[in-house]
């Protein structure tokens, strides 16, 4: 298991805008992170006074423009990741992975399903693609570093949405079937595919698809 990269809400001693203040509740029932919802505390936060020492960190000011970021009410539904977290990804990157991912999977994919399709028929040969789609992403988040081939070459990588660390390996078994299993259902199951991909371009502020809301994930860009 490889350590989170500074700047998820860790403590360290290094980094003094790393500690936290006592982790709320979230609505999954678990401490909050940089990317979950916060409570409508009002700023500054607790724990945090207004004029203690390095605090608002460097580009987040008091008061006045710029401070709460846009999309970020004072008061209001969150408040951004702490400054060095890694940026979510784009719909575009997420895009372009997704299209290698597929170019990897196509040709073990059609002789698969060539091969069932000729011994039990069309309907199980979509039974059989869901189940390569679904191992191939587990096991691609489960053994290398929670990234796929297109992942890797898009250097994207899927972390939690509660702590910007490692997600636990029930939460990418989880991830991993939401996207690949649907897709066994004959002809519903593509739509839903699409549907699913597509919904990270309106869901806001985390540009999660319905696989990563299952598994209270967010896919974010390595430097």
């Amino acid at each position: 298991m490889t350590n989170p990269p500074p700047g998820y809400g860790y403590p360290s001693d290094q980094n003094p805008y790393d500690k936290q203040p006592p982790p709320a509740q979230s609505g999954y029932g678990v401490p909050q992170g940089p990317y979950d919802p916060q409570p409508a505390t009002g700023y500054p936060q607790a724990g945090h006074p207004q004029g203690t020492p390095g605090y608002p960190p460097p580009g987040y000011p008091q008061t006045g423009p710029g401070y709460p970021p846009p999309g970020y009410p004072q008061g209001g539904p969150g408040y951004p990741p702490p400054p060095g977290s890694p940026a979510l990804a784009t719909p575009a990157d997420r895009f372009l992975a997704r299209l290698i991912d597929f170019g990897v999977l196509l040709i073990p994919l059609l002789v698969i399903q060539f091969i069932v399709t000729a011994a039990v028929g069309s309907i199980l040969s979509a039974v059989v693609g869901a189940v390569v789609v679904f191992g191939y992403e587990a096991v691609m988040m489960l053994t290398q570093g929670q990234q796929s081939v297109g992942k890797k070459a898009m250097k994207l990588r899927v972390v939690s949405a509660l702590n910007g660390g490692r997600p636990s390996d029930n939460d990418l078994w989880v991830r991993s079937a939401v996207y690949g299993l649907p897709q066994a259902l004959y002809c519903i199951g593509s739509l839903f595919a699409l549907v699913n991909v597509l919904s990270l371009l309106w869901d806001k502020p985390l540009q999660q698809c319905f696989h990563d809301k299952a598994a209270k994930t967010v896919v974010v860009k390595e430097a």
